[in-house]
């Protein structure tokens, strides 16, 4: 990232949250009246509290990121050799499934990485499982080191009942969008070039079947892969705001007809195979391995492969998010899995120390030498130009620009994560048609505005 670069995005992001993005120099210490809900002072001595054990959930698995969290703990401990990190790592789908129960139990974690919306976050801010991270900002700073939108994305009211306002529940790490892999090489031998559009997108689909090549990699089997697919080409199809207002309840239905024109395109991919046989049994990291071996053109995924692909592909592989009905770079994104603190914990102080130690500045930094994509840059980043790294921070870049992020699908709706994950391996599956799809949506959606 050069100077006009690193320029532009602090000044878009400012435009972009309304609160602006500050010098990120996070950690420094001072004195707060502040309470914890843990009912300790809020303090950053964390010397003072003898020896002691976190307990920290994440599910910072894939290569990059996991390179990077075990560098970070590694620095945690040494700054503060009175604390032994307890690390349990899983993977997103079993942390969905087994955190909630963790958190209720007697030995519950004392850090966690929650999934933001109404699913997971709001679910466990209702259950008051987690606690605000609020008290700690005076000590740590960070709503004057992140954008205001991006933390709103981990923010809840204290019922859990209303997402984006309220009290902050986590900080995340990264910043991730979902795009289009490409493998330059294929792409090369076909006589085509990387598509900056999902128009050109799909007119390359013909030319790469017919001439033998799998189009579009990808395997739906674990159900993440599934939403990413659809939520990029939703972005595309409607539109940035479109798909946000669906996402936030500020508009529109799931049965509207660019929700249906999209459930169409999808269906079609499935239909002349331009999906891989099989693709409701191939798991997602088995997707990304047969990507990485030069099986397939295209592949919708998100940035956290970006080390995982560098490393297959090298020079041979680009990514772009593409530019949809507002001809901008449209497509699914915000920050990471925020790191929040348990209602549980008995170390409340050391948990808030943790939290910013793994977001910090200095943070930033590990992240980038691990091949991953920090929310904030350090300052003086520039994105190595023609790699996959360059392409994955300009491609942030311009999304972040263009007001072109659009929230998770997943996040609508407490039940909407298996709704939309369920309905996604239908309709590609041909159990279900584009009107019966949208309609499974809707009907979630409208269950949950009765119920709200």
């Amino acid at each position: 990232m050069n100077a006009r670069f690193r320029t532009a995005r602090r000044t878009v992001l400012a435009g972009f949250a309304a609160g602006g993005l500050a010098a990120c120099t996070p950690g420094s210490s001072g004195s707060s009246s502040s309470q914890s809900t843990s009912s300790q002072p809020v303090s950053t001595d964390i010397a003072s509290l003898g020896d002691i054990t976190l307990t920290v959930w994440d599910q910072n698995l894939d290569e990059g990121i996991d390179a990077a969290q075990k560098k970070l703990n590694d620095q945690f401990t040494a700054k503060y050799p009175n604390v032994k990190v307890n690390r349990v790592a899983r993977s997103f789908a079993d942390l969905k499934t087994t955190l909630k129960l963790a958190l209720s139990g007697d030995d519950a974690p004392d850090v966690v990485q929650a999934n933001q919306g109404y699913p997971d976050m709001g679910a466990f801010v209702q259950a008051k499982l987690l606690q605000p991270v609020d008290p700690w900002d005076d000590l740590y700073g960070w709503t004057k080191n992140f954008p205001t939108d991006l933390l709103s994305l981990n923010s809840f009211s204290p019922d859990g009942k209303t997402w984006r306002t309220g009290n902050l529940y986590g900080i995340s790490a990264t910043g991730e969008i979902v795009g289009l892999f490409y493998n330059k090489k294929l792409l090369a031998q076909l006589g085509l070039t990387a598509p900056t559009t999902m128009e050109e997108f799909e007119a390359s689909l013909p030319t790469i079947a017919a001439a033998g090549q799998l189009p579009i990699q990808y395997g739906d089997a674990d159900k993440s892969a599934g939403i990413h697919v659809f939520g990029a080409l939703l972005s595309a199809v409607a539109g940035e705001k479109a798909a946000s207002d669906l996402v936030s309840s500020a508009g529109g239905k799931w049965t509207d007809p660019d929700v249906v024109s999209a459930a169409t395109t999808l269906r079609e991919w499935a239909t002349k195979e331009y999906l891989p046989d099989g693709h409701n049994g191939i798991g997602k990291d088995e997707a990304v391995a047969r990507f990485g071996q030069g099986q397939g053109v295209y592949m919708f995924n998100g940035t956290w492969y970006l080390a995982t692909l560098q490393e297959a592909l090298g020079t041979d592989v680009g990514f772009a998010a593409l530019a949809g009905v507002d001809r901008k770079p449209e497509t699914l994104g915000g920050v990471g899995l925020a790191w929040a603190l348990t209602s549980r914990t008995a170390n409340a102080n050391a948990a808030a120390a943790y939290v910013d130690f793994v977001t910090n500045a200095a943070a930033s930094q590990v992240l980038v030498d691990t091949g991953n994509l920090p929310v904030v840059f350090p300052d003086g980043y520039q994105a190595p130009t023609g790699t996959l790294a360059g392409d994955v921070a300009t491609s942030w870049d311009g999304v972040s620009q263009n007001g072109g992020l659009v929230p998770y699908l997943d996040y609508a709706t407490p039940t909407f994560y298996d709704t939309l994950s369920g309905a996604v391996q239908q309709l590609t599956g041909g159990q279900a048609d584009p009107q019966q799809f949208t309609q499974t949506l809707q009907s979630d959606y409208e269950s949950f505005q009765k119920d709200r």
